[in-house]
């Protein structure tokens, strides 16, 4: 699937003195912050990450609140879709107007009924909703189908 890259990152960061008795757990705990949600930096959604502390001795830095930065090595696993990309998600919900899909377990897209095929009739079949195809018997499009589709 497309969307998923792995980077790798040059990263600093900033941490209170007071986190200064356990560092490991407060980069971990920082860089957990911000796992699952889009960030500008990343150009994306950061889904995993691996870190490597470079530093051994912490640079302080001077101000009103002193804090200490460390260097860090971290490859990324991040999710960007961009324009024309294709994407793979399963149906979770389907109207006659749209198809609700779920991506990668934990990114929603809709697929509204300008964007769906024309050879597709929306029908309920014994208390289902389906998309079935006129072309193609067998191509039925309905919850819990995984289907792809390129991104707008």
């Amino acid at each position: 699937m497309e969307g998923l890259s792995v980077a790798d990152a040059n990263l600093v960061m900033y941490l209170h003195p007071s986190k200064s008795r356990n560092v490991s757990q407060s980069i971990l705990r920082d860089l957990g912050s911000l796992l699952f949600k889009f960030n500008e930096t990343f150009d994306g959604v950061l889904l995993a990450y691996d870190v490597n502390i470079l530093d051994k001795q912490a640079k302080i830095l001077s101000g009103v609140h002193p804090y200490f930065g460390l260097r860090l090595k971290a490859n990324l696993l991040l999710f960007s879709p961009k324009p024309d990309m294709l994407l793979e998600g399963k149906v979770v919900k389907l109207s006659q107007e749209s198809i609700h899909v779920i991506v990668l377990g934990f990114s929603s897209a809709i697929i509204t009924a300008e964007n769906i095929r024309g050879e597709f009739k929306y029908r309920i079949k014994d208390t289902e909703e389906l998309l079935a195809s006129k072309s193609h018997k067998r191509h039925v499009i309905k919850v819990g189908t995984m289907i792809r589709f390129l991104v707008k």
